[in-house]
């Protein structure tokens, strides 16, 4: 049986996978907090995470800041 998603909880799956890409930022990229939440919120790959169609908040926090280093990288999303 599959079990549709309240809204809140589909925020709450975001804000986690948020919180710990934030974390990703501030080891490998030495960012602050302040800095890394910035990039974070300003890419498009957090625009992708808060669209529910994308779906991307049910994936791995590592699977999405995959998205994000690229996206670093190359200045696009893949």
């Amino acid at each position: 049986m599959i079990t549709k998603l309240t809204p809140e909880q589909k925020q709450l799956l975001k804000d986690e996978l948020s919180v710990e890409i934030a974390g990703f930022l501030v080891d490998d990229y030495k960012y602050s907090p302040e800095e890394a939440i910035d990039v974070l919120y300003t890419s498009e790959t957090f625009d992708r995470l808060q669209d529910d169609a994308t779906g991307l908040y049910y994936q791995s926090p590592g699977y999405v800041y995959s998205f994000l280093q690229n996206e670093l990288k190359t200045a696009r999303v893949v």
